[in-house]
């Protein structure tokens, strides 16, 4: 043990002694580790946003959307049906008396006036039932209600930014009117923040809901884009999945639907992230190779600058392991150096990042950063350290 803590300290003394070159030589495995545990970081945080945002949405819950969207591999294949969700399939689903709730969605882009400012939102035109299946809840106002369903009333809940953008006090937009392509309605309620709308996915706190017979104004062919449906707890949700899928299969076709839970959205989105950052390690694992032919180039320097000193050291008694282990271990530490301070800023960069960003560096990609730096220390070491060991003792001393 005395023996490697006397070859490490050395090292170190030799790597101090030339500190802005042992500093360049580490910058190809710091970029390259901070690199791939940054990328890995973000993957990680990227599925525990995903997640996050089904989460939101609550348990239990069976999705009905027009077409096949996942492919035979398991990934998305995007919607080739032309099939069109409506009343009609309201009703049938409506014939399921286990659902909890059966909540038909029409959506789209639209534009919203209000106060004389101009903004652009993601128009929900549904069910007083999207709010508690949704676990969205009203910070100013209230929410509508079955019987304004019912009736067409021609009023709207709408998410906080929304009103940040038109009015500067949400409190003023209460009971004032909004007009949504020429037509108005009148905002009865503003929600609390959900969040969203980072890395593409939506801003829930840009949606504007309206009762679903009040969106026929804006849905002149009374259609539906998706189901929404809650299972209940007293049955396997399996089997109630199936449930609503043979109900819809009493009109449409197979590959014209997709029945679907949260957890194969996730685990779909999941795969493809997973390929993904394969592909983006991948690619910052070259700068691993790069800083690891640099260590090797800067040790053939040390070999040759350093020809007369290994020669002094053998004729003083040291051996060609010795030697081997001298250079080896400089090389490695120059790898563990450059692994550490590359896992440092991925630390400070990821810490900067969860103020907006669930990202997270996890025990294992540090220890895989680790790991790997010191492989290419020893990897890439190996070679000039050899050549140290092998030269002849006479021969280095009377070099010039």
């Amino acid at each position: 043990m005395k023996y490697f803590a006397f070859i490490v300290e050395t090292s170190l003394k030799d790597l101090y002694r030339n500190k802005m070159r042992t500093f360049l030589t580490s910058l190809g495995i710091l970029i390259g580790v901070a690199s791939v545990v940054l990328l890995l970081s973000f993957g990680l945080g990227l599925k525990a946003y995903i997640k996050g945002q089904f989460d939101s949405l609550g348990t239990n819950l069976v999705f009905v959307i027009p077409g096949q969207i996942f492919g035979n591999s398991g990934g998305f294949q995007g919607m080739r049906s032309a099939v069109q969700f409506d009343e009609r399939d309201l009703v049938s689903l409506r014939k399921l008396r286990d659902a909890i709730f059966i909540i038909p969605i029409f959506s789209k882009s639209i534009k919203v006036e209000g106060n004389a400012k101009i903004d652009y939102a993601t128009l929900f035109s549904t069910t007083d039932e999207i709010f508690p299946a949704r676990n969205l809840e009203v910070e100013y106002g209230r929410l509508f209600d079955k019987p304004e369903v019912d009736k067409r009333t021609r009023v709207i809940v709408i998410g906080p930014k929304v009103v940040e953008k038109l009015y500067d006090n949400p409190i003023l937009a209460i009971n004032k009117s909004l007009r949504i392509e020429g037509q108005t309605f009148k905002i009865i309620g503003i929600l609390k923040s959900k969040g969203g709308g980072g890395f593409g996915g939506p801003d829930f706190d840009k949606f504007v809901y309206m009762p679903m017979k009040t969106g026929y104004a804006l849905n002149t062919d009374k259609k539906i884009a998706q189901f929404l449906v809650k299972a209940p707890d007293t049955k396997p949700f399996l089997q109630f999945k199936e449930e609503v899928k043979q109900q819809m299969l009493k009109r449409y076709k197979d590959d014209e639907i997709t029945v679907a839970d949260s957890a194969e959205f996730i685990s779909t989105i999941s795969s493809i992230f997973a390929i993904l950052n394969s592909v983006l390690v991948a690619i910052g694992a070259v700068s691993l190779i790069v800083g690891g032919i640099g260590i090797m180039n800067i040790m053939y320097v040390s070999v040759t600058e350093r020809i007369r000193e290994i020669g002094i050291r053998r004729a003083l008694g040291a051996t060609e392991k010795d030697i081997l282990y001298q250079f080896l271990s400089e090389s490695v530490l120059l790898s563990l150096l450059g692994g550490a301070m590359g896992l440092g800023i991925s630390f400070g960069v990821v810490a900067i990042v969860q103020q907006y960003f669930p990202a997270y560096v996890d025990l294992t990609s540090s220890l895989i950063a680790l790991g790997t730096s010191s492989f290419i220390g020893i990897f890439f070491g190996v070679f000039p350290a050899r050549k140290a060991a092998a030269l002849s003792p006479i021969d280095a001393i009377r070099y010039e």
